[in-house]
């Protein structure tokens, strides 16, 4: 880079003391994080583009999900889409760093993520050194000048101090809150605090030192071609290759034919063979999706090392990946019933949802990459996968998972009928809705608010949210604003505007625990559990 080496220094230095700033004791994830991905992301931009070096278009798309993802970060508090909106948002940053300049992430295979994502942290861990010992060799007149500055702030300082000491003592003793401030601005100081502040110093450096290194590894190395070469050269010949996807693909075969009743059957085949939902939905659901799994590996795996020296062995290849891709997707498709008809049984969880859209994602990755086989797209699969991965946590993020969990579950309820039928149809789990984030307190605030409810059932709801609101008021702590969360917000209002309507729930404080008295009369335990 030719930009000025201390401008440069102070800027990333700057970055660090705000990552201490942002998040530095503050309980959990804001709007913290979406503001330093920000702040990273413009501050990277901005060098580069004053040193000249233009963002490629096509890496200027990566912008948009970068965004998205760590904006869902304050607007979530659900666990699993928190962590991946994070591991997703940084992984996207990686490849912005390795791609700005030449915008080819969306031609990158498998082995130029591994390789683009291996030179980014030898760039992290030794690009900064390179940089500040370059910068030193060019302007070596320059160190003399800047020792004398350095100096001279050190005099300054030790004149200002006893001066400044005298003129604060005399403010303190004419104004009591001045004092307080001043004693609590010195009290930092205590050198029983030089731990801490040691241990954030040395945070605020990696911080800083790691975005140096990314930010050098943007602008000196973010145009290196594509790797054309595999990282393990075809070796396996056609025909063993074809009869490992077609002894597989015959074998998934014979499994679908013998199974195809218990495939499709549904209710019907539960009452003939007198299984309960939990048995069918469960037997062979985790086994099924395995089975996707792995065969995709296999797929993957046999197309990167196999070698296919004619155009005839290239079409048999992709004729045998298709069929093995469509017998799978069938399993996929049986044990996508499976868990609906589990859901249908005991309601939706944080388990069983994630699983819902990931069984979706990962069909559509598979339909893919056995179209990039025959179309002879290899390289794009990498992409293809990236992609998948990128919508099932966007998916996560807006199906909102505790609130589409608080609506199913009560919709199930209202519309549950067939009790007859459905032997072993667990009735409506409210005490599971307190082990749910602040996302689902406003589905539960709008489902109490719904006079069509059952009473049953909406007193159920009701009772939940004085639990909720018991527990939150347990939580003295001081929320700063770095760890604003739109959600929590949300959850607060909507738990403001129901005093009124709540005030008929009792709350009652054994050493039993904790209830909850609905008007009717009922119980309700405010103990939390998971059925996952």
């Amino acid at each position: 880079m030719k930009t000025n080496p201390n401008r440069f220094w102070l800027i990333v230095i700057l970055l660090g003391w705000a990552f201490d700033f942002l998040f530095w004791e503050k309980p959990g994830v804001g709007i913290n994080f979406f503001l330093y991905v920000s702040l990273c992301l413009g501050t990277g931009i901005y060098l580069l583009k004053t040193d000249g070096l233009r963002l490629a278009p096509r890496s200027s798309l990566l912008v948009l999900p970068i965004a998205f993802l760590s904006a869902v970060t304050f607007i979530r508090q659900e666990p699993l889409t928190t962590f991946l909106s994070i591991a997703m948002t940084l992984f996207l940053m990686g490849v912005f760093a390795i791609t700005y300049r030449s915008g080819k992430w969306m031609n990158f295979s498998l082995l130029d993520y591994l390789l683009g994502y291996l030179r980014l942290f030898a760039s992290m861990l030794v690009r900064p050194i390179g940089f500040g010992l370059e910068m030193r060799k060019e302007q070596p007149s320059r160190s003399e000048k800047r020792s004398s500055r350095v100096w001279a702030v050190v005099r300054g300082i030790v004149i200002a101090l006893p001066v400044i000491a005298v003129f604060a003592s005399l403010l303190s003793a004419a104004d009591p809150i001045f004092e307080e401030r001043f004693n609590a601005f010195i009290e930092l100081f205590n050198i029983e605090n030089l731990p801490e502040y040691i241990f954030r110093l040395v945070v605020i450096l990696a911080a800083a030192y790691a975005l140096a290194g990314t930010y050098l590894h943007a602008a000196q190395k973010s145009d290196e071609p594509l790797n054309e070469k595999p990282l393990v050269p075809a070796f396996l010949g056609f025909i063993e290759a074809a009869i490992v996807l077609g002894s597989v693909a015959v074998l998934f075969a014979t499994f679908v034919v013998i199974q195809f009743q218990y495939f499709f059957g549904g209710q019907a085949n539960i009452t003939i063979e007198g299984y309960t939902y939990s048995e069918y939905a469960r037997r062979g659901f985790g086994e099924l999706t395995a089975v996707a799994f792995f065969s995709l590996l296999l797929l993957l795996g046999l197309g990167a090392i196999t070698r296919r020296e004619t155009d005839g062995q290239r079409r048999a290849f992709s004729a045998l990946g298709v069929a093995l891709v469509a017998l799978v997707v069938v399993m996929l498709v049986s044990a996508f019933q499976r868990l609906t008809l589990y859901e249908f049984a005991y309601g939706f969880s944080r388990l069983r949802t994630y699983t819902h859209v990931f069984l979706i994602w990962l069909g559509l990755l598979l339909a893919a990459v056995a179209l990039l086989e025959v179309w002879r797209r290899e390289r794009a699969i990498a992409l293809t996968m990236a992609l998948a991965a990128l919508g099932f946590v966007v998916s996560l993020g807006v199906l909102n998972v505790d609130a589409f969990i608080v609506r199913q579950n009560i919709q199930r309820e209202v519309q549950g009928g067939e009790e007859a039928v459905v032997k072993d149809r667990a009735a409506l789990d409210a005490s599971y809705f307190l082990t749910l984030s602040d996302d689902a307190i406003p589905a539960l605030a709008e489902a109490f608010s719904d006079s069509s409810l059952p009473v049953d059932v909406r007193e159920k709801v009701g009772a939940v949210l004085v639990c909720m609101r018991h527990e939150r008021g347990l939580d003295s702590r001081a929320i700063p604003w770095q760890a604003f969360h739109l959600s929590r917000y949300a959850a607060d209002a909507s738990l403001r505007g129901m005093e009124t309507a709540l005030a008929p729930y009792e709350l009652i404080m054994e050493d039993r625990g904790v209830f909850v008295k609905t008007p009717g009369g009922e119980e309700f335990d405010c103990w939390r559990y998971s059925p996952d």
